[in-house]
């Protein structure tokens, strides 16, 4: 891997981890605005709803992650398909083009001679 591939890797993965910072802080203020919200609940069951909810967030946005990632390799290979008849197709024509081009040089130089 060279210096070029390896940065961009760094900034994926630094993205990756600020978005990830961001939606678990997110879930935090929003999971401490219902906490404070809710009466009678003692320290410890703030933290435990806190935990779960956290906990939760996570899970789901593994869930989501990994649908994703599973659709672009189903993408992926349908492009890979359309690509391979792309480049048959085209070889083909370029091989009947060429074949066309040959016989009119024969006939040319069949007349001239």
């Amino acid at each position: 891997m060279d210096a070029r591939e390896e940065a961009a890797r760094g900034l994926s993965d630094i993205e990756g981890f600020l978005y990830r910072e961001a939606h678990v802080g997110a879930a935090r203020r929003r999971v401490a605005g219902f906490t404070a919200r809710t009466e009678g609940l003692t320290p410890e069951q703030r933290r435990d709803i806190e935990q779960w909810y956290l906990d939760e967030q996570e899970y789901v946005a593994r869930m989501v992650t990994d649908h994703i990632a599973d659709r672009i390799h189903v993408v992926e290979a349908q492009h890979q398909v359309r690509i391979r008849r792309w480049l048959r197709g085209t070889l083909i024509a370029m091989v009947l083009v060429t074949l066309a081009m040959i016989v009119c040089v024969a006939v040319i130089l069949e007349s001239r001679g």
